[in-house]
């Protein structure tokens, strides 16, 4: 009784054997082409994103995007890479081009206003940020909020959005440094210095960071410079910075000592300090 069963399984294992080796179809063969070839493709998009050089990251955009027309991932693509390759005008014009197309997104949104804020077009700029829905909550669209908020001398809105853009990274030196900036245009000295060393701590190494901490001390009549970690042309700079602050205070003579300490720092001729010096000492005789 079990022998008919038998036959019965065992011809339907040839069939699907038979089938296993017969060899796949045309269209499944460009249908796994068109697979690989997206996969690559999007591969290749990130790599040159990432590790290409800007101009070479632009003309892959514009060729691709070219023969893809309506692919949104290469106008995003291409709009990122003029912005690298420090095309800020060119990249506005893509990223509009992106905030109009049907697949759209609110990140989207805020890297057109980036754009917009890296040509001076502030007010453009916030009239796109209004336009993101407030749920929409991120670093980079509160980073950009307090920016714009600053540009319109709005205090109380910049504070809070940097802060909000702070408490959304785990690396904050770059917004740390550009609220201690705000803080210090209003003439809070004494929190600007505070956010510049606290911006410091997260990233030793932001040059800019130092600079605006010698200001902020420096506007203060504090002419001693900060403990941070400096190297020996880094503190011919600052001392530099640091000699200016003094002189646009009235300390003349704090300045020009500073200034010659700065020379004697500097391990190469350092042209800026000999320059201001000679033109205050030539103030000074005149």
């Amino acid at each position: 009784m079990r022998h008919p069963i038998f036959v019965i399984l065992c011809l339907g294992g040839a069939v699907t054997l038979s089938a296993c080796n017969k060899g796949p179809s045309d269209a499944e063969v460009q249908r796994a082409a068109r697979g690989v070839n997206v996969i690559d493709e999007s591969n290749l998009n990130d790599l040159m994103l990432t590790a290409g050089s800007p101009q070479e990251a632009v003309a892959y955009f514009q060729r691709t995007l070219a023969e893809n027309p309506d692919r949104i991932d290469l106008m995003r693509g291409l709009a990122k890479s003029l912005v690298r390759d420090k095309k800020p005008t060119e990249a506005a014009i893509v990223w509009a081009k992106v905030a109009k197309h049907p697949q759209a997104t609110n990140a989207d949104l805020v890297n057109y206003a980036d754009a917009l804020i890296r040509n001076g077009k502030w007010d453009a700029a916030e009239k796109v940020l209004d336009s993101v829905p407030p749920t929409y909550e991120t670093f980079k669209r509160y980073r950009l909020e307090a920016m714009v908020a600053d540009s319109n001398k709005e205090w109380k809105k910049a504070d809070s959005f940097y802060e909000t853009a702070v408490g959304l990274t785990t690396r904050p030196s770059g917004v740390l440094n550009n609220w201690g900036f705000s803080k210090l245009t209003r003439g809070d000295y004494a929190d600007a210095e505070r956010l510049f060393a606290e911006a410091l701590k997260y990233n030793p190494d932001l040059f800019t960071a130092k600079n605006n901490l010698v200001l902020a001390r420096g506007a203060q009549r504090n002419y001693v410079l900060p403990v941070v970690p400096m190297t020996q042309v880094e503190r011919a700079h600052l001392l530099h910075t640091m000699a200016l602050a003094a002189i646009k205070q009235g300390d003349v003579v704090t300045g020009k000592s500073l200034l010659k300490e700065a020379i004697d720092t500097n391990p190469q001729y350092f042209e800026a300090a000999v320059r201001s010096l000679r033109a205050l000492e030539n103030n000074v005789s005149n």
